[in-house]
């Protein structure tokens, strides 16, 4: 008769084989093992960020300029609240300047260019065609914090009347600006409806 072998049991402790390490497809280097961290959350390994080739095109200034204007708030006005918004803020800077630096007109126009880019950036696609006529608007006004005036009426007009004399390149120009704008984002807004209109089926 045949006697079967028994395995005397091992007592103690028994010793844990390290696992093999897994070898992806053509024999590459192993990925490296996740780790499981505190509390049974896995620890992913860190991304190494990946250098740019030596080849490739440096982002030019402007367009890096551009994203950082597009980063900016980008409140949408109407016509109303773009003529209220342009000329609330050249009465503020009107003051401003006369406060800080005597009333200048010149100061009061170049600050008045900004404030004509941005209102014709802010203002609504459907109300965009309002910005080149509430900015002229919007610097008389304002102009009235800085103009010469005496203690009558006359004399106020007469000092405003001056002042957008002698200042009418400041006028023109960001006026020209607001109404370069405005025409560029309705051209847009035009090619895009019509872009839209051809993509949609014949209605029935």
């Amino acid at each position: 008769m045949e006697q079967h072998r028994t395995r005397p049991a091992q007592y103690g402790p028994q010793r844990s084989r390290a696992p093999l390490p897994s070898q992806g497809r053509g024999g590459g280097p192993a990925r490296p093992a996740v780790a499981p961290a505190a509390g049974g959350a896995t620890r992913r390994p860190a991304a190494v960020a990946r250098p740019r080739p030596a080849g490739a095109p440096a982002v030019p200034p402007l367009r890096r300029w551009v994203r950082r204007v597009r980063e900016l708030p980008n409140p949408r006005l109407t016509g109303l609240g773009s003529g209220l918004f342009c000329t609330a803020v050249m009465v503020v800077l009107g003051f401003l300047d006369d406060v800080l630096f005597g009333g200048p007109l010149t100061v009061y126009g170049v600050l008045f260019l900004p404030v004509c880019v941005l209102t014709a950036f802010w203002v609504n696609r459907g109300d965009v065609l309002t910005a080149p006529v509430v900015v002229p608007i919007a610097f008389a006004v304002g102009l009235l914090t800085v103009a010469d005036s005496g203690d009558g009426l006359g004399d106020r007009v007469m000092g405003l009347v001056t002042a957008l004399a002698t200042e009418a390149g400041w006028l023109y120009g960001g006026t020209l600006i607001a109404g370069s704008i405005a025409v560029v984002r309705r051209i847009r807004l035009v090619r895009r409806r019509n872009a839209a209109a051809r993509g949609r089926p014949p209605a029935r």
